[in-house]
């Protein structure tokens, strides 16, 4: 018992529990009814009935203002309750080193809800976002598992392998979420997993007294980012098309006011990322506080959760029967319902520089006037393919100022920063300045 007890005297674990909740209230004024409007001027009684055409020297009676501008009150919440494992230790000794492990679970009850005014669920409001209200209920079981292998070491090497030690790690979860129904679409269930894995190389070839301490480095990850709950949840929010359009069966007028319900999708499943990057580091020997570093990466998102443009869901009515909602008596389109898919994909390549200096004047020998800093880092941007859905082309943006939600709108090539720092002398008032 002796030997088992000191085989895992260098282990560490750790069991926890913690439980969050938000409730937000929200208050808008001045919000027009639709309903309130059109009653007060089809209204012939003076002290209730709305003018619009008053101006500013004329005033509509308390009553009149009291019927058309309203407030609107909007509820929500959201509580995460969230239990966990960790241990990590090492599981035995290499001649390089011991070769650490590390594990864990996890488990999230994720509970969100929305309840919006009344105003807002009928869509009868003017100057302000009406949708519906909504709760997605989502519960999370996951589990990962990391392991350190040194194969080379500063205690135990050979020429050209100074320090050499691999990574590999590994991530799961599961998820298992219910929406509430909404007018769009029914009470949903679904069901996803995703796992992922990463592995990583660190080596360094040559003593650092020959040259300094040379660094090369490289990683081999795939990520994935799960659906919000906002993203799940079926309740649309009301919006018009700045754009005329155009129905392929000639149904609807031309001019015809077509609503747009942007709506979550309860079949969402997660983005994923495809990454890769590969660089060094470098302590010169000769000048002294001097370390330049270099990376150069590659990401392929794919399957990026984003809105369909209107016109193409009504173009292919056969493939969103649901989406286009017609009037049953003249057939023309009333509402297009607008899910969030994952359609888009994104490929994005750079290389990531810095350079850091640091002077520290005790080093001349004439007096310590503190610590200068200097640094400079910045990011080249290569390559910004986007593809807006699987049939269509990759349009490349590098270098653009580009418009739009989804964008950040400059994507310029080079971006850099500079800096500098100045550290007070030891010793001195103005240590730690």
């Amino acid at each position: 018992m002796g030997e088992f007890g000191d085989y895992f005297k260098n282990w560490n674990w750790e069991l926890g529990f913690r439980y969050s909740r938000n409730d937000e209230e929200n208050d808008s004024g001045g919000v027009v009814s639709k309903l309130g409007l059109r009653d007060a001027l089809l209204d012939t009684n003076p002290a209730t009935a709305f003018n619009p055409f008053l101006g500013y020297q004329g005033r509509n009676t308390e009553a009149a203002i009291a019927r058309v501008y309203v407030t609107l009150h909007a509820t929500g919440q959201f509580e995460l309750p969230l239990a966990y494992f960790h241990l990590d230790g090492d599981l035995f000794n290499l001649p390089a080193g011991p070769l650490s492990f590390a594990a864990g679970l996890e488990y999230r009850g994720e509970r969100w809800r929305s309840d919006p005014d009344s105003e807002n669920t009928s869509f009868d409001t003017i100057g302000a976002t009406d949708f519906e209200a909504s709760r997605v209920n989502r519960d999370v079981w996951g589990a990962y598992q990391e392991v350190r292998i040194p194969v080379t070491s500063p205690s135990w090497n050979f020429p050209g392998a100074y320090s050499l030690e691999f990574g590999i790690a590994e991530r799961e979860e599961w998820y298992s979420q219910n929406t509430s129904a909404t007018s769009v679409l029914p009470e949903q269930h679904s069901q996803f997993d995703a796992q992922k894995p990463k592995f990583s190389v660190r080596w360094q070839p040559l003593d650092p007294k020959w040259i300094g301490t040379l660094t090369l480095r490289g990683t081999y990850s795939e990520a994935f980012h799960a659906p919000t709950l906002p993203d799940l949840t079926p309740a649309g929010a009301e919006g018009f098309s700045l754009n005329p359009l155009h129905d392929p069966k000639g149904l609807t007028p031309s001019d015809a006011a077509i609503r747009i319900i942007k709506a979550g999708n309860p079949l969402l499943k997660p983005e994923v990322a495809y990454e890769w990057s590969y660089g060094a580091v470098y302590d010169a020997k000769w000048i002294k506080g001097l370390t330049l570093s270099a990376d150069f990466w590659h990401i392929d998102l794919r399957s990026i959760a984003s809105f369909v443009d209107p016109q193409f869901i009504i173009d292919h009515e056969n493939l969103f029967p649901l989406d286009v909602i017609r009037d049953p008596t003249t057939g023309a389109i009333t509402d297009v319902v607008n899910p969030s898919l994952n359609l888009t994909r994104a490929v994005v390549e750079g290389l990531d520089y810095e350079a850091i200096y640091t002077l520290d004047s005790s080093n001349f020998g004439h007096g310590d006037f503190g610590r200068f800093t200097f640094i400079l880092n910045g990011t080249y941007l290569s390559r910004f393919e986007f593809q807006a859905s699987p049939d269509s082309h990759r349009i490349g943006l590098s270098g653009e100022f580009v418009t739009g939600a989804n964008f950040t709108g400059s994507l310029p090539h080079t971006r850099a920063f500079a800096s500098a720092f100045w550290d007070g002398p030891a010793e001195t008032w103005l240590a730690g300045f």
